[in-house]
Formats: C-alpha cells, structure tokens, sequence
C-alpha cells in the first residue's frame, strides 16, 4: 500500500508540532525543516485544523500547534480517515473500474484483507509513539547552523 504525500505530509506536520509541544510553529518553519512546499503544508494544516488535531493562532505571533494530546491521535485512524477515498487499485472503484476479471477476481478480497491487516498495525500506535525517539527527532528537525530564524522567533534587541 503507497500513502498519499498529503497523509505522509499530515503525519510529519503532526510530529514535528508533537515535538514542540505548546510552543507555536509557523507553516514556513515546518517546510523549511521538511523541505517540503508551505503550499502543500497549508492544506494539511487547514485540514489537521478542521480535524480537531491542530489549533491554529491567527495574527502576529501566530501559528500552529497541536489541538490534542499526542496520546490521543491514533495513527490508524487518523491514516483511515485521510486515505478513505483512495482505491487501494483501479478495479475498487467501480465508476472507473475497466478490470474484465473483476466479477470474479479473488484477488480483490486478498487486498482487502492485506489492507486491513496494514491498518490493524497503525491502530496499535498513537503520535506519541512516533514521538519517543524525541532527542534525535528534535536534531534532525533543527535549522541548519547560521540559519536565520523566522522574525517571530528572533529575541527583540
């Protein structure tokens, strides 16, 4: 099974505000740890926002953090919910299906099953599992030395 980038995405922007615990993050912040798209991250937090897993601050000083408890937000679910739409292949959407074997293919029921078996795995782990190995997750997710920090970040002289 592939994941979208938009859950792949979701999953980073969730661990690296699971990181920073109450602290604001700016989407620009995450991107740039990522080297990933602010414009990609936008949708994600909109939708994390809508979720109830983000909470976001409008204004100067604002930003994102998370809406919950790392302990709360059960990866399979939160994978579930995302991926809902996606057809694990072609013939499972029958709209859009031109499989000839279709009607009789045991081969839908065996994706099936491995699908649910892969999300049986994501159900036994929340975020803050993902968020043990915290030391080295923080010094990878860390600006480069000399980086120049975010305005909002920088201490007023």
């Amino acid at each position: 099974m592939r994941l979208t980038a938009f859950t792949d995405y979701t999953l980073r922007v969730l661990m690296y505000l699971g990181l920073r615990g109450e602290r604001l993050s700016t989407i620009g912040e995450i991107a740039r740890a990522y080297g990933i798209s602010e414009n990609h991250l936008m949708k994600v937090v909109h939708y994390g926002a809508r979720a109830g897993l983000l909470e976001t601050v409008r204004g100067k000083g604002g930003g994102v953090r998370l809406g919950r408890d790392p302990a709360e937000i059960r990866i399979g679910a939160l994978v579930r919910a995302i991926e809902s739409d996606t057809p694990l292949v072609e013939c499972f959407d029958p709209q859009t299906s031109s499989c000839r074997i279709a009607p009789a293919c045991a081969l839908q029921g065996l994706l099936v099953e491995a699908r649910e078996a892969f999300f049986r795995v994501l159900d036994r782990y929340t975020l803050a599992d993902l968020l043990r190995p915290r030391a080295r997750l923080a010094t990878l997710l860390a600006p480069p030395a000399g980086a120049r920090r975010p305005a909002t970040a920088r201490r007023a002289r």
